[in-house]
């Protein structure tokens, strides 16, 4: 069912690589509540995903850039500004990478070359969105910024390694620009800390079926799907959340706020 929450909104949505993405189905869903908006991801993710798809059915265009390079994140904006009509309402970055974890590097003997791509793909990079959005005044009054992150940002995982780092660096920027940027124009800046999802990079991670179903039991709501957080998404980038800014918002079925369930006592016990 179509609310029409987002009619006559304009945005960026980063990171769509295939149907199991989480930035797939915000698109479809911001989509269905009448925004218009650019498609964006890297090159080489662009040439491994479906994005061009999700492009045609949506109506929109897709602009490739590297959400590390200024200059790509520039020439996306006012591109994205042009193709719209205007300035705009939403940005959505769903962005993470870690060559460490993609070729099972030990968190203790972690290569750091590889750590600092890291932190700028799945960390940094937000603030350089933002940054870029900022000087090009690419953001209208009351917009909404959002990044997907992680509880591991606060809480140890072992096999999420130095992605845990890149969340917290992201977290913590957020709050940071938020200020900012609701000082200037009443821009409001949140991160939203998903459930594990299956998502094609999700399930990257090892052990994560594990991970996975631990989560589901210690969440009294179930994981939040894919689907479930596009909904999520699509509120905070509404008119309806104008005054919330600044915040780590968590969307997981309550697994945050959970010490044990019945569900896992139930399974360690057996």
């Amino acid at each position: 069912m179509s609310y029409n929450l987002l009619k006559g909104k304009r945005g960026i949505i980063f990171g769509a690589l295939d149907e199991k993405s989480i930035a797939w189905k915000v698109a479809e869903k911001a989509h269905d509540e009448g925004a218009t908006f650019t498609l964006t991801n890297a090159p080489i993710a662009m040439r491994m995903g479906k994005i061009n798809d999700l492009a045609a059915a949506c109506n929109a265009q897709v602009i490739p850039a590297d959400a590390t390079s200024m200059e790509d994140l520039e020439n996306l904006f006012t591109k994205s500004m042009e193709i719209l009509g205007g300035p705009l309402d939403f940005v959505l970055h769903s962005i993470g990478m870690s060559p460490n974890v993609r070729k099972s590097r030990p968190y203790g003997d972690l290569n750091y070359d590889w750590f600092q791509k890291t932190l700028d793909i799945s960390g940094l990079s937000f603030h350089k969105v933002m940054q870029t959005a900022d000087k090009l005044d690419a953001m209208n009054q009351w917009g909404s910024i959002l990044a997907l992150t992680y509880i591991a940002a606060q809480r140890t995982f072992p096999d999420y390694s130095d992605m845990a780092q890149a969340k917290a660096l992201l977290e913590s920027i957020a709050r940071s620009y938020g200020y900012f940027f609701a000082k200037k124009n009443n821009v409001r800046v949140n991160t939203i800390s998903q459930s594990p999802t299956m998502t094609t990079a999700g399930s990257g991670v090892g052990g994560f079926d594990v991970f996975f179903d631990y989560a589901e039991k210690m969440s009294p709501l179930g994981n939040a799907t894919a689907e479930d957080c596009a909904n999520y998404v699509v509120m905070m980038f509404s008119d309806l959340t104008r005054k919330v800014t600044m915040q780590n918002l968590m969307h997981d079925g309550g697994f945050s706020s959970s010490g044990i369930t019945s569900e896992l006592i139930e399974n360690l016990t057996e």
